[in-house]
């Protein structure tokens, strides 16, 4: 989840501007738990799945 369209509760203003200590600390927060698969698009992740599949079936060929 990305904090650019979050809303805080304690101003009603969008995370991303940071106005009070709660948004600037949820900021923080999300930013850190960012991941590497977090930043990658779609079609990349579909990618990565189809070639995970492929070395799996190929090593259920060789095993056999």
């Amino acid at each position: 989840m990305t904090y650019d369209r979050l809303v805080c509760a304690n101003c009603a203003a969008p995370v991303s501007e940071g106005r009070c200590p709660v948004c600037r600390a949820n900021r923080e927060r999300l930013q850190q738990q960012e991941n590497f698969f977090a930043g990658l698009n779609p079609m990349t992740l579909i990618a990565l799945l189809v070639v995970l599949v492929a070395a799996m079936a190929l090593l259920a060929h060789q095993t056999a």
